[in-house]
């Protein structure tokens, strides 16, 4: 099988990459000078169509595609078969095709009668090796883009040639998997905004017909996810990012455990344990993010400017600081390098292993509607007694709640149809007013951990408000949670045997 991937690398080590282990026996070949602009009407009507146009210095035009599309196996000039792009997979790093070349003076029907205007700026030297003795070929590119008075620097390193040969290359090098080509960033710099994600949200698993086949496309879909979001989790940039990422590490351990009857293996288990790790972090950063959006600032629009609840409060906005202070190193590490690299080789070799016996050989459908039949026979088991749960129980009933749903976000494409949708609703619903009992829950843990000694923690009185305070919104919770769990009992399974 033949892998081509575009590897982002931080500036200290795109400075130095020729020296590096994996490529100075390669020597440091001729760059040449390249130069264009991006043309897009007012409006961003090529970019609303998917589509970016350069105009080249020296004359000609060439019309590219912009994001993967969710079903890139129906794509006009997709990858042909045996490449990284088989069978509607993405890896993430995957480039798009160059598109295709214009005159100079070409309009392409999608601008319509709209005049085309620049709107980036491209300019940079590029870097061709040959293929080596194991087949890999490289080219190096480096640059700037500017679009009016913003600017970024680039660099993309693209390797192509045995999937197995450019794996080991990939993953000796300090780069990450490209989340987007430079055409996206040019016009997410124009845009001021952050490059669109490939992939988001849960994985459409309804055109694989194996578990192998579902397995590489979750693995490569989610961790798209995780390489799009991750330079993006910043205290300045918000709470989305951090959810994002939690949601699809998650999604993802979820995956893995769901595919464990199927397919199973060293590899496989050591992601699970890389994702777990990463989980940590980001649930910290979380919770702070939660609290402080949440009954933080509920409480200070109560309070008004009152002195002790604000030295609260900066006490946790000084404990979210320091949790994504651990995120970002844990995401510009080496432990997030390895994960990347890991999900990356799994989807694209699918060197995991199998259990034994004959019901890992079982098909898909009939697999998935049996974990999806167990989990949701634990779910009710949980929830007989709803009414009189405790917190810790209700929090119980909510995990076995997201359980269910990630398997079934999963698995519904192959199910197509309003039962699975209707079923997806109610399980969503579920779970989030179930999580909003946890978050006050959590809430109260988090209050309470800012007691410290004085001049380094929050005043009692602004604790104990905060706690009261959970405590009561906790209980207010009740009846929605229990309106949610009685219309979810009336979703039928939308799944059948298989």
């Amino acid at each position: 099988m033949t892998l081509c991937l575009d590897l982002t690398l931080p500036p200290e080590a795109a400075a130095k990459l020729w020296r590096h282990p994996a490529l100075a026996a390669r020597g440091r070949p001729r760059a040449t000078a390249e130069a264009w602009d991006w043309l897009d009407s007012a409006g961003g009507t090529l970019a609303k169509a998917g589509l970016a146009l350069r105009s080249a210095a020296r004359g000609g035009r060439r019309l590219c595609p912009l994001r993967v599309p969710e079903d890139e196996a129906a794509r006009p000039g997709a990858a042909p078969s045996g490449t990284s792009s088989m069978a509607g997979l993405s890896l993430p790093g995957t480039p798009l095709p160059e598109g295709t070349v214009l005159p100079a003076d070409a309009v392409p029907a999608e601008a319509g009668e709209a005049a085309l205007l620049p709107v980036a700026h491209y300019a940079g030297r590029v870097a061709q090796s040959p293929p080596d003795a194991a087949g890999v070929a490289l080219r190096w590119r480096t640059g700037t883009l500017r679009a009016g008075e913003r600017q970024q620097a680039v660099a993309f390193l693209t390797l192509e040639g045995p999937a197995e040969a450019v794996l080991a290359v990939a993953t000796a090098l300090p780069g990450l998997p490209a989340a987007a080509g430079l055409d996206e960033l040019a016009l997410a710099l124009a845009r001021g905004t952050p490059p669109r994600p490939r992939r988001k949200g849960a994985p459409d698993l309804g055109g694989a017909t194996t578990p192998d086949d579902a397995l590489a496309l979750a693995i490569a879909h989610l961790t798209n996810v995780l390489l799009a979001q991750a330079p993006l989790a910043r205290p300045e940039a918000g709470p989305e990012a951090v959810h994002q990422l939690r949601v699809a590490a998650r999604r993802l351990r979820s995956c893995l455990k769901a595919f464990r009857p199927m397919r199973d293996g060293p590899a496989l288990r050591a992601l699970d344990a890389g994702l777990r790790d990463l989980a940590r972090g980001l649930g910290e950063a979380r919770e702070w993010d939660v609290f402080l959006g949440g009954l933080g600032a509920e409480l200070a629009t109560v309070l008004g400017p009152d002195r002790r609840w604000a030295q609260l409060l900066r006490a946790a906005g000084q404990r979210r600081l320091e949790a994504y202070a651990r995120l970002r190193a844990t995401l510009e590490g080496p432990a997030f390098h390895t994960l990347a690299w890991q999900a990356v080789r799994l989807a694209a070799m699918r060197d995991w292993g199998a259990p034994d016996g004959a019901a890992a050989e079982a098909p898909l459908r009939a697999q998935a509607a049996g974990l999806l039949a167990r989990r949701r026979r634990k779910l009710l088991k949980g929830g007989r007694e709803i009414e009189s749960l405790d917190d810790h129980a209700l929090h119980e009933l909510r995990l076995e709640a997201k359980r269910l749903r990630y398997v079934a976000e999963l698995f519904a494409p192959l199910w197509p149809g309003k039962p699975a949708r209707r079923f997806l609703r109610r399980i969503g619903a579920l779970q989030e007013a179930l999580g909003l009992s946890n978050d006050t829950v959590a809430a109260r843990a988090l209050v309470a951990s800012l007691q410290g000694g004085k001049g380094t923690g929050a005043p009692g009185w602004a604790i104990g408000l905060a706690e009261g305070w959970a405590l009561s919104a906790g209980r207010d919770t009740r009846p929605a949670a229990l309106r949610a769990w009685r219309r979810f009992l009336r979703a039928e399974p939308f799944w059948d045997d298989g």
